[in-house]
């Protein structure tokens, strides 16, 4: 197990910001963008005398709220036993590589990935089986002859963030039929994490991998409110999965871990009945972000950059040796009118050792003003450590 690339540079950006520095904070995905105020709502009319337990599988109201989602805005139908509530989408995918894992199991995973996952992975007693994308082509990795490269003998599962993080590739329908038939010929399970969903740009569509209605008895659906309702905090997830066997293994664990906090679910709830211009209200926000970052990163002399299709991410090689040397450079010496930036060094979103020293991902959570200003200092940063 790593510490996290994302948080373990916390501490240089606190002492930073305690000599008088402004920090702008590119590094985690913790959006600005305001909580439904349902939410709140939500809670504040919650009148039981006691929080009580909630069932093990979750809120009924909140189960009936998510299939009634993915019924409306993706024609996806699934019964009450097919969800789970989880504390957030990493208690479902801790959960979920409990059940599907035996020792030494491998799981395939695009790299690079969303950190945590070696975590999940490890605790299960399995490893990650990366499959080597490069920031030229997009970190693209739909590709039969790639995946088949890359396939060992211990594979049980193949993982796919789409929207991703850290790089906001995209899947197309075509990409996913060619990664459905490739667990198929292969008897793997597929784990989706579709965390950022709604968040495709440029008129692409959201879609969801269990409209590919013959891999479903495969496939397992990881989903949270964190992002998509900017709710980081409230630590509501879910698995969803057709497959009977396998979410009775979920159960048990849920059982075991007794439930998900009860008020949370509450709100939760309500978070999932908001119509559909919800979405198309923050995906503009985040396109608009998204644009203004890249305008700005382009601008860098050797960047490596493909413009993302989704989620709220950008991943791109600098013309550094050492992105974390270049972090540390930039929360500890590098100052213009009080202000630096603080992103994460992409290394550690590989699993392949060596591989992504070059790059960083940043998270354009902020403002478009805001945005500009941040990969500007990026630039200007750059301009400096390289000069020295």
């Amino acid at each position: 197990m790593q510490y996290s690339p994302i948080r373990r540079f916390n501490p240089l950006a606190k002492a930073a910001e305690d000599k008088g520095m402004r920090v702008y904070k590119l590094n985690i995905g913790q959006p600005d963008i305001v909580t439904p105020e349902c939410f709140i709502g939500a809670i504040r009319n919650y009148d039981q005398k006691v929080i009580a337990y909630q069932q093990s599988q979750g809120d009924a109201n909140l189960v009936q709220s998510i299939i009634a989602y993915t019924e409306r805005d993706y024609g996806v139908s699934y019964d009450e036993q097919d969800i789970i509530i989880t504390m957030g989408a990493s208690e479902a995918l801790t959960m979920a590589f409990s059940v599907l894992l035996n020792k030494g199991d491998q799981v395939m995973i695009p790299e690079p990935f969303y950190t945590n996952y070696t975590t999940f992975i490890a605790l299960a007693g399995g490893s990650v089986a990366p499959v080597p994308t490069s920031p030229a082509d997009g970190y693209r990795y739909a590709d039969r002859e790639l995946l088949e490269r890359h396939l060992t003998d211990a594979t049980k599962a193949i993982a796919c963030i789409s929207p991703g993080n850290p790089t906001g590739n995209v899947l197309t329908d075509d990409d996913k039929e060619v990664i459905a038939a490739f667990a198929e010929d292969h008897d793997l399970w597929i784990i989706a994490d579709e965390a950022y969903r709604e968040y495709v740009f440029d008129g692409r569509k959201p879609s969801t991998f269990a409209q590919v209605e013959h891999i479903r008895d495969r496939l397992i659906v990881v989903d949270s409110v964190s992002k998509r309702f900017s709710a980081c905090g409230a630590r509501i997830g879910y698995a969803a999965s057709t497959n009977r066997e396998f979410m009775e293994g979920m159960l048990k664990i849920a059982q075991g871990r007794l439930c998900v906090p009860t008020v949370d679910q509450v709100g939760a709830a309500a978070l999932f009945r908001l119509p559909a211009s919800y979405y198309d209200e923050v995906r503009a926000e985040y396109e608009e972000r998204r644009d203004a970052a890249y305008e700005e990163i382009m601008r860098i002399p050797g960047v490596v950059c493909r413009k993302p299709g989704g989620a709220f991410y950008m991943s791109m090689e600098l013309p550094v040796e050492d992105a974390e040397d270049f972090l540390l450079y930039m929360l500890t010496e590098f100052n213009e009118e009080n202000e630096t930036v603080m992103f994460a060094p992409a290394s550690g979103f590989y699993a392949t050792p060596g591989s992504g020293r070059s790059e960083i991902r940043i998270a354009y959570v902020l403002n478009p003003a805001d945005m500009r200003r941040a990969c500007w200092l990026i630039r200007t940063g750059l301009e400096r450590y390289k000069a020295r």
